[in-house]
């Protein structure tokens, strides 16, 4: 699970909705919430994966993109 203090959402490798808290199995979220950018790491601190930072569901419908909830158990 990340150990990111903040919440939101990204879109993720596979077009699917992910919360930054939970980015997948093995994966850490690091936000900067001033760009708005989430970059996903893997457990060796390599970037896996780059995207915009939505801070809620509804941000991602107003930009219009489709919203497919993904919700792991890390």
């Amino acid at each position: 699970m990340s150990d990111t203090p903040y919440s939101g959402y990204f879109i993720d490798w596979d077009g699917n909705t992910r919360p930054v808290e939970k980015p997948g199995k093995g994966y850490k979220a690091e936000i900067d919430t001033v760009c708005k950018y989430v970059e996903i790491k893997n457990k060796y601190g390599a970037t896996h994966h780059e995207s915009t930072l939505y801070l809620t569901l509804d941000a991602i419908t107003k930009a219009g993109l489709k919203v497919n909830l993904v919700e792991t158990d890390d």
